[in-house]
This record gives structure tokens, C-alpha cells and sequence, in this order.
């Protein structure tokens, strides 16, 4: 089999075990992350009411030399929080949707725990 279609498989299935034990309130919204391999994504989320509060991406950052690293999941970490503030959200429950919570989905994470979102 296809070594890709193995790995979309295997994140599935670990992003089916943690969407069990993670969900996003209208008191504490899910930060659900996403990585491509050019960009990062990342939504706050009220899944009761299925709505989108805000978002952020490495494609809305103009000043970025490159996208699909480090120091630019570090910034949209630093966006969501800024936007997730603005929409008045402080604390909220982190969805690594199914990534392993290493390099880029780290950097974001750690970035938006700096800019004073607490999970």
C-alpha cells in the first residue's frame, strides 16, 4: 500500500481517540490545529453551537518569508491568540487533530500560550 495512504490512515485513527475526549464548549472553545506541508491552520471552535469563533493561517500572514516552518506556525500561534482574545476566549481545550505534538503543532502551541491563552 501507498506509504501516504498509511499515514492519512494512522493520523485518522489517532484523530478519532482524541475528538472522543476533546470537545469545545461556548466557556472554552477547541483550538484545532491543521499542518500541511506548506501551511498551518488554526480555528477556535464552539462545537455546540458548530460555529467557528476565529481563525488563523499562515496564508492571512503576508510578511512571511516561508510558511511551512517553524517560526511560522510560531506566528499564526501568535495571531489565533490575538484574534481568540479579541473574540473573548482566554482559556480553551487544544485539538492537535491527530498531528504529534512535535515541531510546527509545538511552535504554535507554545506561541499561543504566550500571546495568554491558557490549555
Amino acid at each position: 500500500m501507498d506509504k501516504n495512504i498509511i499515514k492519512s490512515q494512522q493520523r485518522a485513527r489517532r484523530k478519532k481517540g482524541l475528538r472522543k475526549r476533546v470537545l469545545g464548549t461556548p466557556d472554552r472553545p477547541r483550538l484545532s490545529v491543521y499542518r500541511s506541508l506548506n501551511h498551518m491552520y488554526a480555528q477556535v471552535i464552539d462545537d455546540l453551537a458548530g460555529r467557528t469563533l476565529a481563525s488563523a493561517s499562515s496564508r492571512d500572514i503576508k510578511d512571511l518569508a516561508t510558511t511551512g516552518n517553524v517560526a511560522a506556525a510560531a506566528q499564526v500561534g501568535k495571531v489565533i491568540a490575538d484574534r481568540a482574545k479579541q473574540a473573548g476566549f482566554s482559556k480553551i481545550v487544544f485539538d492537535r487533530n491527530g498531528f504529534r505534538y512535535h515541531g510546527r503543532v509545538k511552535a504554535l502551541a507554545a506561541a499561543a500560550r504566550e500571546g495568554g491563552l491558557q490549555f
